[in-house]
């Protein structure tokens, strides 16, 4: 931290730097683990999550991507390419809004849906590990 920086202004940068290194540490070791027993990096499992979540437990409901996109914290561009990959893996489907064919509509599929409920376990195991305190280590992987 710079020798200008006030008493507080060193505080926020502290607490700046403590928040990238754990979202880090967090990022990490989710794509870690969800790749190597689910397949699924980071951002698949949280566009999975979303699904799951903006269309209930019925299934079978879509949602628009423009909904989507603001809860995600990708480009449009990184979530189109995301959508391309979970649609290749049978895991969502995409298809022209009926009311507004500007639109695009993604549906969780019932593979999409199973994967998200084997890996949702880890998921939030892994966040425990990671986010449980301040400077926690990106745990290696367990078998």
């Amino acid at each position: 931290m710079a020798e200008l920086d006030s008493p507080a202004e060193a505080g926020l940068v502290a607490e700046w730097r403590e928040l990238l290194a754990r979202h880090a540490t967090a990022a990490c070791a989710l794509d870690r683990e969800l790749g190597e027993r689910f397949g699924l990096g980071m951002s698949e499992f949280e566009v999975l999550e979303r699904l799951v979540e903006g269309c209930g437990a019925g299934g079978g409901h879509a949602m628009r991507v423009s909904e989507l996109a603001p809860t995600v914290h990708l480009s449009q561009s990184a979530l189109s390419r995301l959508i391309a990959r979970l649609e290749k893996a049978g895991l969502v489907t995409r298809a022209m809004c009926e009311s507004d064919r500007r639109g695009i509509m993604l549906t969780l599929t019932e593979a999409g849906r199973e994967r998200y409920e084997q890996a949702r376990p880890l998921h939030r195991e892994v966040l425990g590990q990671t986010l449980g305190g301040p400077g926690a280590a990106c745990p290696a992987p367990s078998d």
